[in-house]
C-alpha cells in the first residue's frame, strides 16, 4: 500500500510531495523502526514549517501515533495530519496499543481506512465517522498483465514448480493462494475441509510461509491430499506473475480471526489484473474487493460446501471461467488503479482545505509489500 500510493502521489499533478519513508525490508524493520519513530517527532514539524505542508499523511496507524505528541504543532502551522488505518494495526488486541489507538483518532484530522470493514473498527475506536473516507488500496496495472496466451502461460507455471502436462494435464483445474501463513488466511481450512470434497483433477498451489505452515501441511498429509496440494514457500515477485497468469482461480479462504482484521487482500488485485479470477470469503474488508460474478464471487466464510461447488462449478464450465478471466482483469484494472486511488485522496484533501491549488503533502511510510 504504501509504496504504490507514494509513487502515484508523486506523479500526480496536482500534488508536490514530500517524503519521510523508512525504506528498509521486513526482517529489519523491527530493528529500525523505533530510530524512525524518534526521528519522525521531530522531523514532522520541521518539515511542515519549512515546506509549508498542506497534508501529512501517514500509511498507518504505527507512524500516525506520533500525531498524538507533534497535533498541536503541526495544526498550528495550518497543516492537516492524516492516516490510512489498513486493519490489524487499528485491531490489534495489545492493552497498551487500544488505549492508544482512540487518541491517535482524537489527534487526526483525516482517517483513510482501506475497505468498510476497517472504518468500522476505526469508528467503534472512537473515530469521528465525519472525518472517515474509505479509500481502497490500489495496484499497480504495469506490473501485473494477462497472457497473450494461457496455455504457455500454464506450461510455464508448471515448468516452474517441477510438472508438466504429462503429470499434471489439461484437465486439471490450477488454485492459487498467496500470503503469510496466518490463522485468518484460512489456508489450512481450506486444505483440510473443501479439497477433500473436490475431484482429483484439481491441484492446489499455495504460496507464503508462517506460524500456520506445519497446520497446512499436516491438514495436506491427513488428507491424502499428495501432489494434489503443494506449499511453495515464499516466492520471488516473477513467480507471483507466473503463478496468477497460469493457475485458474485464486482462493481467499479467510476465516474470522477476533484481533486480526483482514483489512483488504491486494493479492486478489495482482490476481484480477493478471484475469485470475477470486473465490473468496465474504468477511471483513475482502468484501469491497470482490464485486459478484465481475472479478469472482463472494462465498460464506468455512462453507466446505459453497467453496467446493464453487471449484467444481468451473472445472466444467472452462468457458465460463474463461469469460469471468477476462471480467475480472476489465474490472480490476478500471477499479483499482493507482492513479484513481490517488485522484480520490486529493479529492478529499482539496475538499477539506477547500483548495484549488497544488498540494503539498508530506508522506510517512514503511518500506516493503503489503501482502
Amino acid at each position: 500500500m504504501a509504496t504504490g500510493l507514494h509513487a502515484a502521489l508523486a506523479a500526480h499533478a496536482a500534488v508536490e510531495l514530500h517524503s519521510l519513508v523508512l525504506e528498509t525490508s521486513w526482517r529489519a524493520t523491527p530493528y529500525r523502526m523505533p530510530g524512525y519513530m524518534a526521528g519522525l517527532l521531530a522531523a514532522i514539524p520541521r518539515v511542515v514549517r519549512d515546506e509549508r505542508i498542506d497534508v501529512v499523511l501517514h500509511s498507518s496507524m504505527v507512524t500516525a501515533s506520533t500525531s498524538v505528541a507533534v497535533g498541536g504543532r503541526v495544526a498550528s502551522a495550518g497543516a492537516l495530519l492524516a492516516a490510512i488505518p489498513v486493519g490489524r494495526d487499528v485491531t490489534l488486541p495489545t492493552p497498551g496499543y487500544q488505549w492508544l489507538v482512540p487518541r491517535i483518532f482524537r489527534a487526526l484530522d483525516l482517517v483513510f481506512p482501506i475497505s468498510r470493514a476497517t472504518a468500522e473498527e476505526c469508528v467503534a475506536r472512537g473515530a469521528d465517522p465525519a472525518k472517515v473516507h474509505v479509500v481502497p488500496c490500489g495496484v499497480d496495472t504495469g506490473s501485473f498483465v494477462p497472457p497473450a496466451d494461457r496455455a504457455a502461460a500454464r506450461r510455464e507455471l508448471l515448468a516452474a514448480i517441477g510438472e508438466s502436462p504429462a503429470t499434471v494435464p489439461d484437465d486439471t483445474l490450477i488454485l492459487v493462494s498467496v500470503g503469510r501463513h496466518q490463522e485468518r488466511k484460512g489456508f489450512h481450512w481450506f486444505a483440510g475441509e473443501v479439497m477433500p470434497r473436490i475431484g482429483r483433477d484439481v491441484l492446489y498451489l499455495v504460496t507464503g510461509e508462517g506460524p500456520m505452515t506445519p497446520r497446512i501441511q499436516a491438514a495436506i498429509d491427513g488428507n491424502g491430499l499428495g501432489a494434489r496440494a503443494r506449499l511453495l514457500g515464499k516466492v520471488p515477485e516473477a513467480m507471483l506473475r507466473t503463478l496468477y497468469r497460469g493457475g485458474d482461480l485464486f482462493i481467499m479462504p479467510n476465516v474470522h480471526v477476533p484481533g486480526d482484521i483482514e483489512g483488504f487482500g491486494v493479492v486478489m488485485l495482482e490476481a484480477g489484473l493478471c484475469g485470475l479470477p477470486v473465490l473468496a470469503a465474504n468477511i471483513e474488508g475482502i468484501s469491497d474487493v470482490v464485486r459478484e460474478g465481475e472479478n469472482g464471487h463472494l462465498l460464506p466464510s468455512r462453507d466446505a460446501a459453497a467453496f467446493a461447488g464453487a471449484v467444481q462449478r468451473y472445472h466444467a464450465d472452462r468457458a465460463g471461467l474463461a469469460v469471468l478471466s477476462a471480467s475480472a482483469a476489465r474490472y480490476t484494472e478500471r477499479t483499482f488503479s493507482w492513479a484513481g486511488v490517488a485522484d480520490r485522496f486529493v479529492e478529499v484533501f482539496r475538499e477539506r482545505l477547500g483548495a484549488a491549488n497544488a498540494l503539498r503533502p508530506a508522506a510517512t511510510a514503511g518500506a516493503g509489500p503489503v501482502r
